[in-house]
C-alpha cells in the first residue's frame, strides 16, 4: 500500500489470514443458526465453553481467550465485523506478511479478552464475571488502532460518506462509540469494554512490539541462547582436553572461544590467523 494517498474501500484482496477468519466465524454462525433454527437444537453449551466467561476462565478455561472471537451473536454483529475486518485487515495482511497480520490479530484478541476479565471483577458499573462475551471486535479494534497509527494521514472514502476522511479520525470516531457503549444501558458493557482492551493492545503491539513480529524476535532470542549455550559447551570441553593432554606430558591449546590452536600458529607474532570457527 502507498501511504499518503487516498484508499477507496471498494473491494480490497479476499486472502490469507483476512479470509481464513472470515470464513471460521461465517462458517460457525451459519451452523449454530441452522442447528438452531431447522434441526431445534440446545446449544447453549457452545456459550458456555467457548464465549468468554471470565468465571470459566480464571478457573482454568483459558481456551476461551480465543475461542470467543469466533463466535457472534446476530446478522449484524457478523456482518459489520467481517465486513470491517475485510476493509481493515486486507491492507494490514498485505502490508505485514501474513505472520505478523495474525501475531497482531490474536495479541488484540487476547488482550481484549484480558482486559474484559479484569474490569468484569471490579464490578465496575455493575458488571458481573458470569456475563458472557462474543465476538471478533477486540481484535478488529485492536486493528483499527495499529491502522490509525500506522496510516494516520491516510485519507480514505468510507461508504456512504461523499466525503473522504483521514484514518486517525476514523479511529478516534470508533474509540468515541465504544466508550459511549460502556455507558449506555441498551448496551452490553461488559463486552464493549474488549472493544477498549482491543484498541489499547493495537497501540501497544504497532509501539512495542519488534518490527519482524513476535514469532521472529521469539527465535532470534532461542538461536541466541542456543548459540551461547553451545559455546560455553566447546570451551568447557576445550579446557577438559587441555587439562587431559597436560597430564600426558602434551600440551595443547585453545583460545578463548574453545578453537584449536595448532603448534604453528602458536609461534606467530604478528598476529596471524587461528584455525577453527566461532559462530
Amino acid at each position: 500500500m502507498r501511504r499518503g494517498g487516498t484508499i477507496s474501500f471498494s473491494f480490497p484482496p479476499f486472502e490469507g489470514w483476512v479470509r481464513r477468519i472470515i470464513l471460521a466465524c461465517t462458517a460457525i454462525f451459519f451452523a449454530e443458526l441452522i442447528l438452531r433454527r431447522v434441526f431445534g437444537a440446545d446449544l447453549r453449551w457452545v456459550d458456555e465453553w467457548f464465549a468468554l466467561i471470565p468465571v470459566f476462565v480464571v478457573k482454568g478455561e483459558i481456551w476461551q481467550l480465543v475461542t470467543y472471537s469466533l463466535l457472534h451473536a446476530g446478522w449484524s454483529h457478523l456482518f459489520f465485523n467481517m465486513l470491517t475486518l475485510w476493509f481493515i485487515g486486507a491492507y494490514l495482511e498485505r502490508d505485514w506478511g501474513p505472520k505478523k497480520f495474525i501475531e497482531c490479530y490474536l495479541f488484540c484478541v487476547i488482550g481484549a479478552a484480558v482486559v474484559t476479565i479484569a474490569v468484569a471483577y471490579t464490578h465496575f458499573l455493575g458488571m458481573d464475571p458470569r456475563t458472557g462475551t462474543v465476538g471478533a471486535s477486540g481484535g478488529i479494534f485492536g486493528l483499527l488502532m495499529a491502522f490509525g497509527i500506522l496510516y494516520a494521514d491516510q485519507e480514505m472514502f468510507l461508504f456512504p460518506l461523499p466525503f473522504s476522511i483521514k484514518a486517525k479520525y476514523v479511529v478516534g470516531i470508533w474509540i468515541v462509540i465504544a466508550i459511549y457503549a460502556i455507558f449506555d444501558p441498551t448496551q452490553n458493557g461488559v463486552a464493549n469494554f474488549a472493544h477498549l482492551g482491543g484498541l489499547l493492545f493495537g497501540f501497544l503491539f504497532v509501539k512495542f512490539m519488534p518490527r519482524r513480529g513476535m514469532t521472529y524476535a521469539a527465535s532470534e532470542q532461542y538461536f541466541g541462547i542456543r548459540n551461547t549455550y553451545y559455546r560455553w559447551k566447546r570451551r568447557r570441553a576445550a579446557r577438559k582436553f587441555e587439562v587431559y593432554m597436560r597430564e600426558h606430558d602434551r600440551k595443547v591449546t585453545f583460545d578463548e572461544h574453545g578453537n584449536y590452536i595448532p603448534p604453528e600458529e602458536q609461534d606467530k607474532t604478528n598476529g596471524g590467523g587461528k584455525s577453527g570457527w566461532v559462530n
